[in-house]
């Protein structure tokens, strides 16, 4: 009896993302059962989400949502480097992560802030000022001049007396509170550890933003609620931690360890020069004792949290940003 010998073929392995031997990378990212998510908090994700080439519908979406209750107002904008030969020459310490010019001319500038540190406040006004100072170039005069927006993502409370997510400041009258009537300028601050809200709980578009913004990590899946608005559908997909090249992986995963390991350093100095203050104040029973401690207790707390990022590889200026000391205070530190 005659038999036929067949090839033998090599199984090809079950991808549970899909029915053929494709890796999920290469699908498309809602069809993967689970994925992972770069945290939109950090400098290199809030970046690439918000502020590459593809993010333009993405950041309409999102300053529809956080500046404008949602309503549609932003129909086209421009985003634009934040650190152009034009605007750093006058722009001292500067830090901005995305910076865009809507349609109507109106710039926003828009940083994502990790810690409260000293004089925070102070330079959010300065930035925002500056901004619109810098519009003017040599023959120019007022009627140049366009309103600027300054949007500031914390990720701490920096208004504990209010219980409001999103809160706007602008120019107005004092006691009846009337707008100034070239309203140019204006401070929008969204404090993520305020909203509690969970996925299932998430209404509108600005829910739905600022959850994004602060639990992407969590997320194994884009949930349906979020699917919902395409625009955060395509920034899950930019977020997706599989579409990133190797060396991004890198780069994130470096940063996100420097970024540890200085908030360590941040609490650790903090009780460490709480703890030397209130021991000198014991020590020299004065009052200029006690002072002197704290400020002792302080230099020693930066100087620590300046070591501390510097080992991890933390460039000047993200160190800068961090900790809200100049570039100059940083070398003196070191």
């Amino acid at each position: 009896m005659l038999t036929k010998n067949y090839p033998i073929t090599k199984a090809i392995p079950f991808n549970p993302c899909f029915l053929l031997p494709t890796p999920c990378s290469l699908l498309p990212i809602s069809t993967c059962k689970t994925m992972r998510f770069i945290s939109p908090k950090t400098d290199f994700a809030f970046k690439k989400i918000f502020g590459s080439d593809q993010s333009k519908d993405i950041l309409i979406s999102f300053l529809n949502a956080m500046i404008y209750s949602g309503n549609s107002v932003i129909q086209d904008l421009e985003i634009i480097d934040p650190y152009s030969a034009g605007d750093v020459v006058d722009l001292k310490d500067t830090f901005l992560d995305v910076k865009a010019v809507l349609e109507d001319k109106t710039t926003v500038i828009i940083e994502m802030q990790l810690w409260n540190v000293e004089a925070f406040e102070k330079r959010v006004v300065y930035n925002l000022c500056k901004t619109y100072g810098n519009q003017l170039k040599s023959g120019q005069g007022y009627f140049d001049l366009n309103p600027v927006i300054a949007l500031t993502i914390t990720d701490f409370k920096l208004f504990p007396s209010s219980q409001k997510v999103i809160s706007c400041f602008y120019f107005q009258e004092e006691e009846d509170h009337l707008p100034y009537q070239e309203n140019e300028l204006k401070l929008v601050f969204v404090e993520l550890p305020k909203f509690t809200k969970q996925l299932e709980e998430l209404e509108s578009v600005i829910d739905k933003w600022i959850f994004f913004i602060k639990e992407a990590p969590n997320l194994e899946i884009i949930p349906d609620k979020l699917r919902e608005i395409p625009q955060l559908e395509q920034a899950l997909t930019i977020a997706n931690q599989a579409g990133l090249s190797v060396s991004e992986v890198e780069k994130l995963r470096k940063q996100e360890m420097a970024l540890e390991d200085a908030r360590r350093a941040w609490s650790f100095a903090k009780r460490e020069g709480r703890e030397e203050g209130r021991l000198e104040g014991r020590l020299e029973g004065r009052e200029e004792g006690r002072i002197e401690g704290r400020e002792q207790g302080r230099l020693e707390e930066k100087q620590q949290i300046v070591k501390q990022m510097k080992a991890a590889g933390l460039p000047l200026n993200d160190i800068a940003q961090y900790t809200g000391l100049t570039i100059d205070e940083i070398n003196q530190l070191s």
